[in-house]
């Protein structure tokens, strides 16, 4: 397994199934002989907790440190759920458009193939949601479905995609340049699919088999190393406010609830992520749990 003191460069050139991880904890390239220690410490990442997530991801080794840092899986986590929203699920639809639109524009099934893959999209960004909201609670079948409606895509292409042979006949179906980046395309784009559902399939697991025993170890018993002090901060209604939006109320309700306005609401939440610098659902709830706000059990 890898420790501390060996070089992150050897980690980076020898597991290409790390480099996901070592970019979702904000780690860059051009590092040179530092060992992983060194560039953990420069970035602000918690060396134990990325050497736990990097071994788990390489050799399966489940064994959590006694120390592991939650702010540091939060943040691996937020990079991972930018990536797949942001990058990698926009940059594979334009690649799914470019490969199989082109088909006959007789047939519906293009068109219904980008239907299935929108709808993938759309269990992802919930899957992501419920997590950003602090709904840790076993989902495994959910992630099951999820990789499962990728596994769908990929069939429907391989097995009804309409291709050149099926459109064309005797002399017409000579194969053009273009019929043939058209192929070249369709290749790449199945390769894609592949690594987009090996990723979040991966992504899935460490969420169940790192970050969630995480929570577990650190709900009866916080380590004090881990308390933030930014709570004295916080004014008795801005903790109102964070208590009311861990457990998942909107705008609108915390206001009912707390009898204020709307714009009070709004104007308070913005005082909390300026006071803690986090901007996310999920790192206000991890926040909110470690300091004690809320108990786990009693989230939805």
């Amino acid at each position: 397994m890898y420790k501390s003191t060996d070089k992150i460069c050897d980690l980076m050139a020898h597991e290409e199934d790390a480099i996901q991880i070592i970019s979702r904890f904000g780690l860059e390239m051009g590092v040179g002989e530092q060992t992983i220690a060194q560039v953990c410490e420069a970035h602000d990442v918690h060396t134990p907790t990325f050497l736990a997530v990097v071994n788990y991801k390489v050799f399966h080794h489940k064994a959590l440190p006694d120390d592991i840092d939650i702010p540091t899986l939060q943040r691996y986590l937020q990079n991972a759920h930018n990536y797949f929203l942001n990058f990698r699920l926009p940059r594979l639809r334009r690649a799914l458009i470019e490969a199989i639109i082109p088909a006959d524009p007789t047939t519906k099934i293009p068109g219904l193939i980008l239907r299935c893959y929108d709808e993938f999209v759309e269990e992802i960004r919930t899957h992501i949601e419920h997590e950003n909201a602090g709904l840790f609670e076993e989902h495994e079948h959910d992630d099951e479905r999820i990789t499962g409606k990728l596994t769908e895509i990929k069939n429907l292409i391989i097995k009804y995609y309409p291709g050149a042979s099926s459109r064309q006949s005797g002399e017409d179906r000579v194969r053009s340049a273009e019929e043939g980046t058209i192929t070249y395309l369709l290749i790449s784009v199945m390769s894609d699919l592949w690594h987009t559902e090996h990723d979040f399939a991966d992504h899935c697991a460490i969420e169940d088999d790192i970050l969630r025993p995480a929570l577990t170890k650190v709900k009866p018993a916080v380590h004090r190393r881990h308390q933030m002090p930014e709570t004295e901060e916080l004014s008795d209604r801005e903790r109102d406010v964070l208590i009311q939006l861990v457990r998942g109320l909107s705008n609108k309700e915390i206001a009912d609830v707390l009898c204020i306005s709307t714009h009070t609401v709004i104007s308070h939440r913005k005082n909390i992520t300026r006071k803690l610098n986090i901007h996310s659902t999920a790192g206000l709830t991890i926040y909110a749990i470690v300091n004690k706000l809320v108990d786990l059990n009693t989230l939805e």
